[in-house]
């Protein structure tokens, strides 16, 4: 179908998010606020999160992704927690758990090691998943690449041939009061691209 025959046909409305086309209400209904309560999350709850990143399709089947996490309170929180810049510092502190996604950057292929050039392609897939079952059980969660990526390699003891992606803040959704000024305003669930500009029928579009 040409991109000029394309005509949204009942759109899905929730979140103050129209799509123009019909999708499950989840797609609209997660977004990525700042604004958290500092409430405790239990580990089966991360764990049912990281379960449905587990389920994310890869090339070959090679999953590449593995997760480093805390969870507000834990031992391991200052830690996690020291790899993310001021600005997001100021924030996230407030998040229930935090994950840091690495990526592996190779692949055993007939007993030789290759690189894997799909890597952080399937790695982002699993933050896909990870991110609306984040939003299917009461949450909400905030992908970051404002980290410090060589202290987290070393302070979460990441090697090679693995590769440090993203840090990601999870919570429960607070009040915007509780954020900077500067911020307050930013925190609604943002828009999107008309589908018109992104998808092209045989050919992009300039």
């Amino acid at each position: 179908m040409s991109q000029s025959n394309v005509t949204p046909i009942n759109g899905t409305q929730t979140n103050q998010r129209s799509a123009d086309y019909p999708v499950q209400p989840i797609f609209l209904e997660r977004w990525s606020p700042r604004a958290y309560e500092p409430a405790v999350m239990s580990e089966h709850t991360l764990m049912t999160i990281l379960e449905a990143a587990r389920w994310a399709p890869s090339a070959y089947n090679v999953q590449p992704w593995r997760f480093v996490y805390a969870l507000r309170g834990d031992e391991h929180w200052g830690r996690v927690f020291s790899i993310l810049n001021d600005f997001n510092a100021g924030w996230a502190h407030n998040a229930s758990a935090l994950v840091v996604m690495v990526s592996k950057t190779e692949v055993e292929v007939d007993g030789q090691t290759t690189p894997f050039p799909s890597h952080s392609l399937d790695a982002g897939a699993a933050w896909g998943y990870l991110a609306l079952q984040a939003a299917q059980s009461g949450y909400q969660a905030h992908g970051m690449t404002g980290i410090d990526f060589d202290k987290a390699r070393d302070v979460l003891g990441v090697q090679e041939p693995f590769k440090v992606e993203m840090a990601i803040a999870i919570g429960k959704t607070g009040s915007p009061e509780i954020l900077p000024e500067e911020l307050r305003e930013r925190e609604v669930p943002s828009p999107r691209l008309p589908l018109t500009d992104i998808a092209y029928g045989g050919r992009m579009q300039p």
